[in-house]
């Protein structure tokens, strides 16, 4: 028996004593994040939300078996949300498609969800009627049945079988009256269960996760009142995407109690969270380093490299490395890095004498360190973190990653690199 079989769909039932404390810890971490961007300046929410949607288009896709080129997408974005990125690439027309329709869900989330707003999404995922090589029914729900099945032919299992396509209209006409009731408040428990109820009914022939997992983001910004978004739970997804698939199939069988996937659905959104502290850190950081060198003129191959760096690149900053990125000779690459050392924008570490590497400089020496005083590294979770005060009265502090923690204890980076890299955002809004 499926879950749309049981005599109480779709009104499920949980163990409120394993949900109450959980909701609360999210919700306020949550509201801790909200709290320290609304510090920042809008210009830097903007170009925060920026990268957080293009994870969610990019992810939500990627669960799907579909990629999508980051750069395209994250010119898609900045173009509609008015932000100015330092690296553009024209997106595809699909492209567009795809990035118009997340973003409808989360800046116009006010805005009644219809089968014909549905309908659309759909459409912008498949323009040319084709999923694959086969085709679909666009912009219309189902009018067959439909199974999720792996293993070989002859040897297939069943992992779910969706509502007959006879009954599809009836159940999207409920869940989108239930959706839209303002009695019943958007809350982090109403974007868990919209996605599994909308997956669940399985409305169209494809596409149904990523326009789940759009609706779930829909609640999620009328839950905050916000159009701006800094964590991307698909992104998430995609990390745990078979952890995702188990706890969806094991509830979609189970009798409606759906304790299990609201547990698994809020601490994922815990580490979404979580996850978005450091992306964060590196947005700010790269739009500090961009206008501490606003006037210093790169190659567009300089400039490309810089940024796979300050978006994260966990490789060392070495010229067997830019030489990889970039696609140039190990000659190519050494002149490259040589004249960024010269514009001040790089610094050689010192004590390497071979293979040496070298740490980015986001903001000028003598105008950041003389803000900060008795930095430390401190545990945590079984996870490093980076503190300081800051002007001798504000304690700030970011998790550090895993490669940053290996070259400090190499001695590869010392405490005042690491302040650059994770603080110097802050100097941007004294």
């Amino acid at each position: 028996m499926f879950i749309h079989e049981t005599d109480n769909w779709p009104y499920f039932r949980w163990d409120n004593d394993k949900i109450t404390d959980l909701l609360a810890r999210t919700n306020k971490a949550i509201g801790f994040l909200a709290g320290r961007l609304s510090a920042i300046g809008f210009d830097h929410q903007m170009a925060a939300t920026v990268e957080a949607v293009t994870h969610d288009v990019v992810s939500s896709s990627e669960i799907e078996g579909v990629t999508l080129n980051t750069s395209e997408v994250r010119s898609s974005v900045a173009r509609r949300l008015g932000v100015t990125v330092p690296e553009t690439k024209e997106p595809t027309h699909y492209v567009d498609g795809v990035v118009e329709m997340m973003l409808d869900a989360t800046q116009n989330y006010s805005v009644p969800l219809t089968a014909e707003r549905l309908f659309g999404w759909h459409t912008a995922l498949f323009p040319f009627g084709k999923s694959g090589s086969s085709t679909i029914s666009v912009g219309a729900y189902r009018m067959g049945g439909m199974e999720v099945i792996s293993g070989m032919f002859g040897r297939e299992r069943i992992h779910y079988r969706a509502p007959e396509a006879d009954r599809v209209s009836e159940e999207m006409d409920a869940f989108l009256l239930w959706f839209n009731d303002a009695e019943c408040a958007p809350s982090l428990l109403k974007s868990a269960i919209a996605h599994l109820r909308f997956v669940s009914i399985h409305p169209f022939d494809d596409g149904n996760g990523r326009i789940g997992r759009a609706i779930s983001d829909m609640v999620l910004s009328q839950a905050d009142q916000s159009k701006l978004r800094y964590f991307s739970m698909s992104m998430q997804i995609s990390r745990e995407k078979k952890e995702y698939y188990r706890i969806l199939e094991s509830t979609q069988r189970g009798d409606g109690d759906i304790t299990a996937w609201l547990v698994w659905y809020l601490e994922c959104l815990g580490r979404a969270v979580e996850a978005s502290e450091s992306m964060l850190s590196g947005v700010l950081n790269k739009a500090m380093f961009w206008k501490t060198f606003s006037a210093i003129t790169v190659t567009g191959r300089q400039r490309e490299v810089l940024n796979t760096y300050l978006d994260g690149y966990e490789g060392k900053l070495t010229a067997k490395n830019w030489a990889k990125l970039a696609g140039v000779s190990l000659d190519t690459a050494g002149r490259d890095i040589r004249d960024l050392v010269s514009k001040g924008m790089l610094s050689q570490v010192q004590g390497r004498v071979r293979d040496v590497s070298y740490t980015i400089n986001y903001v000028a020496e003598d105008a950041f360190l003389r803000h900060f005083s008795s930095p430390e590294i401190v545990q945590r979770d079984g996870k490093d973190y980076i503190t300081a005060f800051y002007k001798d009265t504000k304690k700030v502090e970011e998790r550090m990653s895993d490669i940053d923690r290996l070259r400090l204890k190499q001695k590869e980076l010392s405490l005042n690199d690491l302040l650059y890299k994770y603080f110097a955002y802050l100097t941007d809004h004294d």
